[in-house]
């Protein structure tokens, strides 16, 4: 076995490790996470961050992973291992996880160690700092008791204080002192005053001493019984007592040694002083005395010691039974006395002083919190233990174990695992050559559509353009109708190549729009031009109609745009026989607003009489119609609802669902009839979809079929009252001034054919009047202040009755009668005898056009521009001019494109030269030349377009900097001191890039 074998098996292995090492550690985090141990920042080995640090090393080390797992598959490949590589390997495994699970436990069990620690410091300072907040109200509330002794006891003569009201005070206040057993108040009585003070009180100055030398029980104790005080500089009697220390009244506080130290403690520092732990009189509880001094007036803090002893007057001292207090106090917390609370005074640290609890416990844990009882001389503590022993660490032994465990049955698996990874890998190779070869079938597929796409429409330019060429030529009708029909042949074939890559661009989602300013009424004249000649072959009535609330000018792609219109409108032609095809557009929140936009089912409400499906089921779901708060009239948004309706045979039930699938027909018979490769309402609805709208449809057997879709655009207009006057005037811009103010006539029984002929009328400038039969129009034309001068009656009422018609005709005629138009759907209209030329009728052939109509008003009524050319006509002699005396250079590696190209521009009166190479255009271009532009085309061999023009711009660079600089002079280059001729780009491609 080779080296590199064996790295190759261990790094595999490795790897596999590692991303189990990764995947364990991340679930003891979790667990970890779970179980509370990140909550608090300072709780466990971790915290809060290192538990982010984690997640976030987790990351950096998944990402390590996969980069180890490349390299391994890059640079080493599939490597077989032996059995003894594979024991070892294993062994340490089961050692090294083995290992990691009692570090494991360890850590964890060193964790929950530290949040006991934790949890018994949290409970321990509270139990302290309510006993020392309780310990300071009381220390407070004694220090106020001092103040009102001083007041009213020695302020006032006679004292306003004897025992019995004294005692009744503190014992009625005794809440607020929570701490506090009793208090007591003794004066200051020095030597000379002792025999008049025992007479006043009527009783004589007993010692302590003996008292604590020979404790007895407070029903034993009697004032008798005690020994009277020696002889002494001062005495401090206790005069007022609380019911519960009544019986230390007449017991001089100087006399006991514990009493005396803190007496003469608090005299000299003026604040509280408190006693060491000792055994309380009568009840033999261990317990400590504040005392403050009461003096005459108030001194400064700085006060000599001397001062303090003249003013002094009296001793209050306040009694703190420690034990019975802080079981009072571990009594309120009782729900949650998990713990044994010790308080000691520590002012001697090396003989501390017990003051409360109990040494029962064998947890090592314990946590002291200070206590601050006001006395700056004395320290005192609260030690706390848990009552209980700590409970075993089942988390850190389960988890340990549970990895342990994972570790091994991982181990077992491995052997299986390792077995399959070559057939893994041999998979894995498969699959990225499957995916490399579906990618370059991707690139593919674009390349050969683009090459396809260029290498069809270069010779399409030719053919078309060469029957264009022909069509200028002497022929006669035969040879005319067979180049129109394969102009048309040829035209359907480039829109096919269209749709094919239209297609293939939606499928890889490269399809992009333009934003462009266009006019919206013009756009859809031109899609009626394209229509117009199947529509009157067939007898079907074509009409588009525009609201006088949509702006002439938007911004957006027409290109587009016109071929959403050109698909519906195809579609409706391909499937109609008898009818109508009516194109409507409305701003959405007209629909919305009004009813009137609706068309109602029946026949008398329809451009041509037939039936047809209720457009308003053919928006029911759009989105739009159900977030009215989403459109903005004031904003510069335009939002259209534009509907294509026709009488046509319909779309059966079953086919409904499909319609929008690509490359999906109704039925094999609807292709073999009609033809088509049933895409493009596939890429109406994604073209509707990048407009931000949406499309829909109704569609009845028999009846017909409406298809409504929605478009945002931008208004091409620059201020709000620049739309607004646009759309009161919208009609007044689109043609010259030579109408305005002339009035028309309109008489058609049909309201929606009659309001379709007025909006294209208006257009014109044209005020109109509409009428439904003769009788109104007589009535019309007769009123004096009514001056018509033009009279258009639809087809449909000439027919009806010829008699009437011609009755007509004969009432208007004296006079200067107004110029009378037949609106008829056929070229070849007649009826009969009687022709319409017999009346002097002009015949406008429909559909209804702006610049047709123009043209057909101003040649019948001998106004304006007379010569103006029709859609299709040869151009007029100004535009034969309009290129006269301009050389322009052709460069196209095809004869036949250069052909077409040069005869193009001869055609408007441009001397044209042709090269076929890009070195020859270089050749031509090179300063000084007498081009006015060059046509490049893109793609030629040896050199490009591209470079042919990069190297053009270089030459003329080099010259005009050589003629600016007066290297040379420009004399020799035509007095022209800055060359640069128009190159414009010729191509057959339609990629994106390109």
């Amino acid at each position: 076995m080779s080296l590199l074998h064996v790295f190759g098996f261990g790094l595999k292995v490795g790897h596999l490790v590692w991303m189990l090492c990764c995947w364990i550690a991340s679930m003891i985090l979790m667990n970890w996470s779970i179980n509370g141990e990140f909550k608090d920042p300072k709780a466990g080995l971790l915290g809060d961050s290192g538990s982010k640090m984690w997640f976030k090393c987790w990351d950096e080390i998944s990402k390590y992973s996969f980069k180890i797992h490349h390299q391994y598959y890059q640079y080493i490949g599939s490597k077989r291992v032996g059995k003894s590589w594979w024991r070892k390997l294993l062994f340490s495994w089961v050692i090294g996880w083995t290992l990691a699970s009692i570090w494991i436990f360890c850590c964890m069990s060193s964790q929950a160690t530290e949040k006991r620690k934790e949890m018994l410091a949290s409970m321990c300072d509270e139990r302290a700092r309510m006993l020392q907040d309780q310990f300071n109200v009381s220390m407070n509330h004694i220090q106020a008791l001092s103040i009102l002794i001083s007041t009213f006891h020695h302020g006032k003569y006679p004292s306003a204080i004897d025992q019995r009201t004294f005692a009744r005070y503190t014992e009625r206040t005794a809440f607020e002192r929570p701490l506090t057993s009793g208090v007591a108040y003794a004066v200051r009585v020095l030597h000379s005053e002792r025999e008049q003070f025992e007479r006043q009180q009527g009783w004589t100055i007993k010692r302590m001493d003996t008292l604590e030398q020979n404790p007895v029980h407070k029903d034993d104790y009697h004032p008798d019984f005690l020994e009277p005080s020696p002889i002494q500089e001062e005495y401090a009697p206790v005069i007022f007592a609380q019911d519960s220390v009544s019986h230390v009244v007449s017991i001089d506080v100087l006399s006991g040694k514990e009493d005396r130290e803190n007496v003469l403690q608090a005299r000299k520092s003026g604040k509280g002083v408190l006693t060491a732990p000792f055994r309380l009189l009568k009840t033999n509880r261990l317990g400590v005395i504040l005392t403050f001094a009461v003096y005459k007036r108030d001194l400064p803090p700085n006060a000599a010691h001397n001062e303090r002893i003249q003013a002094t007057d009296g001793y209050l001292g306040g009694v703190f039974d420690i034990e019975s207090l802080v079981e009072k106090l571990l009594h309120q917390l009782a729900s949650k006395q998990t713990i044994l609370v010790n308080v000691l005074d520590t002012t001697n640290q090396s003989y501390p002083i017990s003051m409360y609890g109990f040494n029962a416990s064998n947890d090592g844990l314990e946590h002291v919190s200070h206590l601050n009882f006001g006395d700056p001389f004395r320290k005192h503590e609260m030690r706390c233990r848990f009552k209980q022993k700590p409970p075993w660490p089942w988390l850190a032994i389960t988890t340990s174990i549970g990895i342990l465990v994972i570790a091994l049955l991982v181990g077992h698996i491995f052997h299986a695992t390792v077995n399959r990874i070559a057939k893994v890998e041999d998979d894995c190779h498969k699959m990225m050559e499957l995916k490399k070869q579906a990618e370059a079938a991707d690139v593919a597929k674009s390349q050969f559509l683009a090459t396809v796409s260029h290498e069809i429409r270069t010779p399409m330019n030719g053919v078309l353009g060469m029957l264009d060429m022909l069509m200028d030529t002497d022929l006669d009708v035969t040879q005319l109708d067979y180049v129109r029909t394969a102009q048309a042949s040829g035209k359907a074939l480039v829109a096919l190549i269209n749709e094919v890559l239209d297609q293939a661009k939606i499928e890889s989602g490269k399809l992009e729009l333009e934003e462009v300013q266009f006019d919206l009424r013009a756009i859809l004249d031109d899609v009626l031009s394209l229509f117009s000649g199947k529509s009157q072959d067939k007898g079907v009535e074509l009409a588009v109609y525009i609201s006088d609330r949509v702006p002439d000018m938007l911004i957006g792609d027409p290109g587009r745009f016109r071929q959403i219109i050109t698909n519906l409108m195809g579609n409706s032609i391909k499937f109609t026989e008898k009818g109508h095809i009516l194109v409507t557009v409305h701003l959405v929140e007209e629909v919305i607003d009004s009813i009137e936009v609706e068309t109602e089912s029946s026949s008398k409400n329809t451009l041509s009489g037939f039936p047809v499906a209720d457009r308003s089921q053919s928006w029911k779901g759009f989105r739009t119609f159900s977030q009215e708060g989403s459109m903005h009239p004031f904003s510069d948004s335009i939002n259209l609802i534009v509907s294509v309706e026709d009488t046509g045979v319909g779309i059966p039930p079953e086919a409904q669902s499909r319609v929008f699938t690509p490359f999906m027909q109704v039925g094999p018979s609807i292709s073999r009839t009609h033809g088509g490769t049933g895409i493009g309402l596939s890429i109406s609805k994604c073209l509707v979809g990048l407009m931000k709208g949406e499309i829909g449809f109704v569609s009845i057997p028999k009846i017909g079929s409406t298809f409504t879709f929605t478009a945002v655009f931008t208004s091409g207009c620059s201020s709000s009252k620049e739309y607004k006057s646009q759309q009161i005037n919208c009609q007044s811009n689109t043609v010259s001034s030579e109408f305005h103010g002339m009035r028309a006539l309109v008489m058609d029984p049909r309201p929606v054919r009659a309001k379709v002929s007025k909006y294209h009328i208006q257009r014109l400038g044209i005020h109109v009047e509409v009428v439904s039969d003769w009788k109104q129009g007589l009535s019309s034309i007769s009123r004096a202040n009514n001056a018509i001068h033009m009279v258009l009656i639809e087809q449909e009422v000439w027919d009806r009755d010829l008699k009437s018609s011609g009755l007509f005709m004969e009432k208007i005629g004296p006079g200067s009668p107004p110029k009378v138009f037949l609106l008829s759907n056929s070229i070849n209209f007649s009826r009969g005898n009687t022709t319409p030329g017999a009346y002097g009728l002009t015949v406008i052939s429909k559909p209804l056009r702006a610049s047709m109509l123009a043209a057909s008003l101003q040649r019948a009524m001998g106004i304006g521009n007379k010569g103006n050319p029709c859609n299709g006509e040869l151009p007029s002699l100004s535009l034969r001019n309009l290129l006269l005396g301009r050389k322009i250079l052709i460069v196209d590696d095809n004869n036949v494109n250069l052909k077409v190209a040069a005869g193009a521009l001869k055609k408007y009166g441009a001397d044209v030269v042709s090269a076929t190479r890009g070195i020859k255009a270089i050749e031509l271009l090179t300063p000084p030349h007498h081009f006015d532009a060059c046509f490049m085309d893109i793609q030629m061999p040896e050199m490009d377009g591209f470079e042919a023009t990069r190297r053009i711009r270089d030459v003329e660079q080099n010259i005009n900097n050589h003629i600016k600089f007066g290297e040379i002079s420009v004399d020799d280059y035509n007095n022209v001191s800055n060359w640069h001729v128009p190159i414009l780009a010729m191509t057959a491609d339609v990629i994106q890039a390109t």
